[in-house]
C-alpha cells in the first residue's frame, strides 16, 4: 500500500511540474497569489477540505479564486487556464486522480478534495471517510 501511495505522490508531482508551464500560460497565471497567501486569505489551512471550483484539477493546486469550468459528461471539471480548459476534455489523465488511502482511481469531479501541501498541493479522495483513515495512518498533515 505504501508503494501505491509513493507513486500516486510522484505522479502528482510531476504533473504540477508540466502542467501550465508554457510562458503563455505562465502570464494567464500571473494574477494568482502566492498560495500560502491564498490559504490564509481564504481560511482554508493544510489538511482541510477545499472547494472544487477553486482547484486547477490539471496541476492539482488550489488557487484561492474560481476557477474556468469545463462541462464534460455531466460533470464539471476546472483550470486555471486557457490550455487547462483545453486539456481536460482532451485527456483522460487529468480526470483523475489516485486515492492516496485505498490507491483507487478518483474521478477529480467527484472527489473529495484536501489541501495537503504548503504550496497549495491537494490529493483527492473517494470520500471523507477514506481521507479520515488516511489521516489516521498518516500524522504528518
Amino acid at each position: 500500500m505504501k508503494i501505491l501511495r509513493s507513486i500516486a505522490f510522484i505522479a502528482l508531482l510531476i504533473t504540477q511540474i508540466v502542467a501550465c508551464s508554457t510562458p503563455e500560460n505562465s502570464k494567464n497565471r500571473s494574477d494568482i497569489a502566492a498560495p500560502a497567501m491564498m490559504q490564509k486569505q481564504f481560511g482554508y489551512e493544510k489538511g482541510q477540505q477545499v472547494p472544487s471550483d477553486m482547484v486547477c484539477m490539471v496541476n492539482d493546486e488550489f488557487m484561492g479564486k474560481k476557477q474556468l469550468a469545463v462541462p464534460l459528461d455531466g460533470k464539471t471539471y476546472y483550470g486555471c487556464c486557457e490550455n487547462c480548459k483545453e486539456r481536460i476534455p482532451k485527456d483522460e489523465k487529468v480526470r483523475y486522480a489516485i486515492d492516496p488511502q485505498t490507491g483507487s482511481k478518483v474521478d477529480k469531479a467527484r472527489a473529495y478534495i484536501v489541501l495537503i501541501g504548503d504550496g497549495g498541493q491537494v490529493a483527492y479522495f473517494e470520500h471523507q471517510d477514506n481521507y479520515r483513515q488516511f489521516l489516521n495512518q498518516n500524522k504528518a498533515l
